[in-house]
């Protein structure tokens, strides 16, 4: 199991080469059976004027996570997975560290999956709560 985790962390990081994601440098650490998490910086490149997370940071993170979490868990070979819907509650600010979100699966339907994101904080308080509903379009 470690080297499949491995090498879907991997395929997960190789592929934000030159997004969204690598400018707000997130990056994939972790996946279990119905999970997906990422961590991203939090410095004044992702602060609103006023020095704090934006955010707009947090959802862009939420949404990244999510629809990779709906690529690994839905065969990204066979469809292709766009977010349709993102919402987010916002209850704590941070200035600095590191944030982490963590996509699981709240609902797994042929065409829609609804996802859970939690973002925390290095001990673990959130951050923000989202939830994103993504559709898996076939390829052919």
């Amino acid at each position: 199991m470690n080297e499949h985790k491995e090498k879907i962390l991997s395929v997960c990081n190789e592929i934000c080469k030159g997004t969204l994601m690598e400018t707000l440098d997130i990056t994939y650490i972790d996946v279990g059976e119905n999970f997906l998490l990422a961590k991203m910086p939090v410095t004044p490149k992702v602060h609103q004027p006023d020095g704090v997370l934006h955010g707009g940071a947090s959802v862009a993170l939420a949404e990244s996570v999510g629809s990779a979490a709906s690529y690994i868990f839905l065969d990204g070979q066979k469809f292709f997975v766009r977010g349709i819907e993102i919402s987010a509650n916002h209850v704590r600010s941070i200035k600095e560290g590191f944030v982490y979100a963590k996509a699981s699966i709240l609902h797994k339907g042929r065409t829609t999956q609804l996802w859970e994101i939690r973002i925390t904080d290095e001990e673990d308080r959130l951050i923000s709560n989202c939830k994103l509903t993504t559709i898996a379009l076939p390829k052919n």
